[in-house]
């Protein structure tokens, strides 16, 4: 493994969080609040493993990747890419007061946070995997 590897391990990465989201959501909807916690645990945990090797390939290999061909798609991937960065740095506080609330048992706080956390810590999973595949996999640059 060199350091290349990064963008499909950290698109691997954003799937297993996505899919470790959707389960705890289902969990928490069927009552399993054991299952819901460790899922969410797990996604939390995923989701800082990306973090880290995001932020070690970015530092290391390039800086920013440059959408360049072809120019048709160019607005749809800056727009997709805008909306991903933004709302994964606008959802943070969001995830630790929510996770904050939920070690507390403070059940009706942590609900209230944990509403507009976890729409948007999905869409940003979903959409670091569709930034993946757009740069790497369908126009790779």
């Amino acid at each position: 493994m060199t350091v290349n590897d990064l963008p499909a391990i950290n698109a691997t990465l954003n799937t297993i969080s996505a899919i470790f989201l959707i389960t705890g959501y289902v969990f928490i909807r069927q009552g399993k609040q054991t299952k819901h916690r460790n899922c969410m645990v797990s996604a939390f945990i995923t989701s800082t493993i990306f973090l880290i090797c995001y932020l070690y390939y970015h530092f290391t290999v390039e800086t920013i990747t440059h959408f360049i061909e072809p120019q048709w798609f160019r607005p749809f991937y800056l727009i997709l890419l805008f909306t991903h960065v933004v709302l994964a740095i606008a959802m943070l506080p969001f995830i630790f007061l929510a996770i904050w609330h939920a070690w507390k048992k403070q059940h009706e706080e942590h609900r209230k946070f944990a509403k507009w956390a976890w729409p948007v810590w999905l869409y940003v999973s979903v959409t670091g995997v569709l930034v993946y595949l757009i740069l790497y996999q369908i126009f790779p640059q």
